[in-house]
Order: structure tokens, then sequence, then C-alpha cells
């Protein structure tokens, strides 16, 4: 790999690796696993059992939301009884306390909220470039995050108009939302 630019993932991986060397040879040392933490020299006890974690949530009552992602279309709920309109969808309304809802398509059309470039990304997403995460508000009344397309933001503004696109996230290879600036 010399002269290519490595991964975050990459280069995360190579330090856990020189970690877990460290802890051996502390547990050879001390015959316990304990490391000094860096900044404060408390002790710290280091698992040796690895943790790989998938996530598996029943979704059955929101069905309708990701049906629609693969429709193209960005789902919300709205109570029957009280008119208010939730999104992330939920089927349960916290204001009235009633579980009596409609779906409803949001719009596509947004303003700008906020935004930042995420740079250090979680494990879980190392394989991406940096990226940026923004907030916008739609004519609902509803906020929605995601990931805006756009890698330079300087070119976003706050207030800006943007727009709702449904796409399908690769590698992973499944739908998601983002927001797309409005030229």
């Amino acid at each position: 790999m010399s002269g290519e630019k490595k991964t975050q993932k990459e280069l995360t991986d190579e330090e856990m690796k020189k970690f877990i060397e460290f802890v051996e040879s502390m547990k050879k040392s001390m015959g316990l696993p304990m490391v000094p933490d860096i900044k404060t020299g408390v002790a710290l006890w280091v698992d040796q059992r690895e943790l790989n974690v998938r996530f598996v949530i029943g979704v059955e009552r929101l069905k309708p939301f990701f049906n629609g992602l693969a429709d193209g279309k960005v789902l919300a709920t709205k109570c029957k009884i009280c008119g208010e309109i939730y999104f992330p969808p939920q089927v349960d309304c916290p204001k009235c306390r009633k579980s009596d809802v409609e779906w409803i398509e949001l719009s596509k059309e947004g303003t700008l909220v906020t935004y930042t470039q995420i740079n250090v990304k979680p494990y879980s997403f190392s394989h991406y470039d940096d990226y940026i995460v923004g907030i916008g508000k739609l004519p609902e009344g509803v906020n929605v995050t995601a990931w805006v397309r756009e890698s330079d933001p300087k070119k976003l503004k706050v207030g800006m108009k943007i727009r709702l696109e449904v796409v399908k996230r690769e590698p992973e290879g499944y739908y998601v939302y983002e927001w797309v600036p409005v030229e």
C-alpha cells in the first residue's frame, strides 16, 4: 500500500492491533490484561473477548416507511386525533397517547437548518470518505437529519434550498434518504 492513502478503517485496525499487542505484553508480564489510561494513568481492564454486534430490530409496524423508501418516497406518520406529524415515523402518538396514525409522504423541498462535516467516523462508517450531515426543515414542520450530497462544506449555506432524495447506499446496497443542494 505504499504511496496510497490509508482509510480511517485501515488506520484504526492498525492502531487496534498495536494496542492488543501492548495488552498482551502487559498480560504476559503482570498476568492480567490491564493497561494504564494514556491521559489519566488510571488502570483499565481490557476484555479479551471481541464483541461483534449486529442489530436485529422488529419493524413490522413501521414497514410502510421502508416500503416507501423502496418506492422512492420518504414517509412520516400523522396522528389522526391531534394532527401531529412525526419523523422519523412512529405509530404511537406521545402527545395524545393514541395509536391511530396515517402515513403521509413528506415534501421533497426543504431548507437547510444546520450541517457539519464528519471527519472522524464511527468504525462502521470508516470505509466512507469524509461526509456532511445536515438537518433540513420541511414545509410540514418536521426536521430531517440526513447525509448531504456535497463534499465541500463551503458550498453550503444555512437557509439554502435542499431536496430530499431516496438513494441506494453502496456498498451496503439498501435505500436511504439524503439531502441534495438545489442549484
